[in-house]
C-alpha cells in the first residue's frame, strides 16, 4: 500500500529568521540525508516536499506588505494606469520571488547532493488565487513527478491573485489546496519548536492532541511566530490544518522539531512527534 505523505520543512527551521537571507546549510544537508534514508528504507512511500520561505521571502514580504495584494482601486486593474504603489506592489512582487527562489536552490542542491531526485514546481508558474486563497492548480505535473519516482517540492511564493494583483501563499495554504486534490495520509509540519504549546513562549505546557473541539480551550496560548513572518506563525498553522482535518478527517497532522537527530526518519517511518492534530 503506497502512503502519500506531506513532509514541511519549516522556515525557522532551513534558515536563520532573525537574521535576514540565511540559510542554515548544514540543517539542510542533514535533513536532505534524512529523507533520502526514509526513502530507502521505506520505498513505497510516496512524499511532496515542501518549505517556507524564512528569512528570504518574509523579509521583502513584510518590506512591501506582499500578502495583501494592491490598495483596492474603483477602475480594474487592466484598464488603468500604475501609479507609484502600484510600481512599488510589483517591485516587491518580483523581490520576494527571488528571494524564495534562493532558498529554494538551497535546498535543491542538499537533496542533489544526498541522491534525492527532486523537482521544484513553483507555485508562481502554476497557481491562481482569488483573494488569498488557492484556487486554480494544474496538478497534472505535481502527479506525474510522483509516478515516476521523482519527489516534488513546493514552497511559499509568490502567486498572481484575481483579486488583489498579487499576494504569498504559504505552503500551508498550499497544502491545503493539495489535500483536497491527492487525499495524503499524513501531513508533517517540521519545524524548531518541539510541538504546540499551551503557553507559549513559556514552554512548559506541551499538548499531546488538537481537535476541532478542544482547541478554543487552549488557543489563546498557542502563539505567534519568532522572527519575520507574515504569514501568521503557529496560530495561523494550527488554524489552518485543523479545518483541513475537518474536511479530511482521515488524514493526520503532526507538528513537531527537526532540529532533534533523526527526527524526519522517525516521522517519516510512522512514529508520533510532537503535537497530533486529528479529529
Amino acid at each position: 500500500m503506497h502512503e502519500l505523505v506531506f513532509l514541511k520543512l519549516g522556515g525557522s527551521l532551513i534558515t536563520d529568521k532573525t537574521q535576514p537571507y540565511t540559510p542554515r546549510l548544514d540543517v539542510l544537508e542533514d535533513l536532505a540525508l534524512q529523507i533520502a534514508t526514509a526513502l530507502q528504507t521505506h520505498p513505497d512511500l510516496r512524499l511532496v516536499l515542501g518549505h517556507g520561505a524564512g528569512s528570504f521571502g518574509h523579509v521583502p514580504a513584510s518590506e512591501y506588505r506582499t500578502r495583501d495584494g494592491l490598495p483596492p482601486r474603483s477602475t480594474p486593474l487592466a484598464h488603468r494606469e500604475r501609479d507609484e504603489s502600484e510600481e512599488n506592489y510589483w517591485k516587491g512582487f518580483a523581490e520576494v520571488w527571488y528571494q524564495a527562489s534562493v532558498l529554494n536552490r538551497h535546498l535543491m542542491k542538499a537533496m542533489h547532493d544526498a541522491g534525492v531526485r527532486t523537482i521544484t514546481l513553483s507555485p508562481s508558474a502554476s497557481v491562481i488565487a482569488s483573494e488569498g486563497q488557492a484556487s486554480v492548480w494544474e496538478t497534472t505535473p505535481l502527479r506525474m513527478a510522483m509516478s515516476a519516482g521523482i519527489v516534488p517540492v513546493i514552497h511559499g511564493d509568490v502567486v498572481f491573485d484575481e483579486v488583489r494583483g498579487g499576494t504569498i501563499l504559504s505552503t500551508e495554504d498550499l497544502f491545503m489546496h493539495l489535500a483536497n486534490a491527492l487525499h495524503p495520509d499524513r501531513i508533517l509540519l517540521a519545524g524548531l519548536e518541539k510541538a504546540v504549546w499551551e503557553d507559549f513562549p513559556a514552554r512548559t505546557k506541551k499538548i499531546e492532541k488538537i481537535t476541532p473541539k478542544n482547541y478554543q480551550e487552549i488557543s489563546t496560548g498557542v502563539g505567534k511566530a519568532a522572527g519575520a513572518d507574515v504569514t501568521g506563525g503557529m496560530e495561523s498553522k494550527v488554524s489552518q490544518m485543523l479545518e483541513l482535518v475537518q474536511e479530511l478527517p482521515e488524514t493526520t497532522i503532526q507538528i513537531f522539531s527537526a532540529e532533534e537527530p533523526g527526527n524526519i526518519v522517525r516521522a517519516l517511518a510512522g512514529e508520533t512527534l510532537g503535537t497530533l492534530i486529528g479529529t
